[in-house]
């Protein structure tokens, strides 16, 4: 029975990534299957990969973590947090995190839903492609007007600064949700160009809310001697007065997804009002695991992670990409960050250069995608045109041995629409 039949209830959308495992399972997926490989994965690889720490495979749970955590988050982990983007991001600057600027959530998606419910009656702008969650997130709170901006493939996905500037000031915008490095294109900005955007949130006075989920998945680092990490928190001047907001967790950056371990970073009075948001939203995130965490924001042990992150995603980024060239799918842009292909279909034979039929003809040789048009963020269904039906993400997540799986049930795909079977 379809919920919207009962009465009260709407019929709610599922993710991209849902949808396509949920069609998966009716063709005889499942997780522990040897013969399947989901590349539409939006998790990576959780086991031992060369030159990581140990991984963590047992959490003990102490007499006060058996109690309810303060909705804002162990105090504790909300200092090593601070410490942490101090330590790696705000070395030599005067303004600096504390305890009282960080609020952790129960994962990415509840920590943005948080913000969400705390924004006013504002003009809140986001770019398309991105994050698939991103459409419900920004359908769901109504005291928002979410304002689309789109970023189209002749500029690599990217939009300068000065018309970041001009849709910022003619749509009057109050805020700006900015994924860095982006889920799906793998986009990536740093340096000058991000320095530049937190100046722009100054001078605007746009909240700028930075989703920082793969910002240690970097493939501009070649030489890889030492990790690259990016965060807006690098060019705040003042961690109170400046309107930047990062969002960051354990669930890629530190490959324990199953955690739902995440914080936001930014002035008081935000972390005030998300805190007063979880008082109603979800009550506080898991406690244990939270003491947990500790070890793992100590610096050195981020930058030994981050550095086995950036090594082994790089090769597997560059198989995949090898790979799916010569099978005639192509990037538009090569992903400098994230671990996504962006994947261009419009040179493949019909109907194969169409991401939901690319989709379904890869599931009956075992293999899972994202169509395009998931990423096609629409809050509320308010445009009819689709766009990105010539594209797929092709998440490069998974362990080798199911990369290898995967990129030969695709060749086979391909094949066999090219000789006509």
């Amino acid at each position: 029975m379809e919920p919207k039949s009962i009465p009260g209830f709407r019929s709610v959308p599922r993710t991209g990534v849902i949808f396509v495992t949920h069609e998966a399972a009716r063709h005889g997926f499942s997780y522990d299957s040897p013969l399947w490989a989901n590349l539409g994965q939006g998790s990576p690889e959780t086991g031992d990969i060369p030159g990581a720490p140990q991984r963590i495979l047992d959490v003990s749970i102490s007499e006060s973590s058996r109690q309810y955590s303060p909705v804002a988050g162990n105090k504790r982990l909300c200092q090593a947090v601070a410490e942490f983007y101090n330590a790696t991001y705000r070395s030599g600057k005067e303004s600096k995190y504390t305890a009282d600027n960080v609020s952790i959530a129960s994962g990415g998606r509840l920590a943005l839903t948080r913000l969400a419910s705390a924004l006013g009656d504002i003009n809140m702008g986001h770019f398309i492609p991105d994050y698939t969650a991103y459409e419900e997130l920004l359908s769901v709170f109504k005291a928002f007007t979410p304002i689309p901006i789109l970023l189209e493939a002749k500029n690599r996905y990217k939009i300068p600064v000065a018309d970041l500037k001009e849709e910022i000031l003619g749509r009057g915008l109050s805020a700006l949700l900015v994924s860095n490095p982006c889920n799906p294109t793998g986009q990536l900005m740093e340096g000058a160009e991000l320095s530049a955007w937190c100046a722009l949130a100054r001078e605007c006075q746009c909240s700028m809310i930075f989703d920082e989920f793969y910002s240690h998945y970097i493939y501009t680092n070649h030489q890889a001697k030492k990790p690259k990490m990016i965060s807006a928190a690098a060019f705040v001047e003042d961690v109170e007065r400046d309107p930047i907001i990062v969002v960051d967790g354990l669930t890629k950056n530190w490959r324990y997804p199953g955690w739902r371990i995440s914080w936001t970073l930014g002035p008081k009075a935000v972390m005030e009002a998300i805190a007063s948001a979880g008082s109603f939203l979800d009550g506080g995130a898991n406690h244990p695991f939270q003491n947990a965490a500790l070890p793992l924001l100590d610096p050195p042990n981020a930058a030994a992670e981050t550095l086995a992150i950036q090594k082994h995603f790089l090769k597997k980024r560059d198989l995949v990409l090898a790979r799916l060239k010569k099978s005639g799918i192509t990037a538009d842009a090569s992903p400098a960050g994230a671990f996504y292909v962006w994947a261009n279909l419009s040179k493949l034979p019909p109907p194969l250069d169409d991401g939901m039929n690319f989709f379904r003809e890869c599931l009956k040789e075992r293999v899972i995608v994202v169509p395009g048009v998931f990423f096609d963020v629409n809050p509320g269904n308010r445009r009819s045109l689709m766009r990105f039906k010539n594209y797929c993400r092709i998440s490069f997540g998974p362990e080798l041995e199911k990369l290898e799986l995967g990129l030969a049930a695709i060749e086979r795909v391909i094949a066999k629409f090219k000789r006509g079977d």
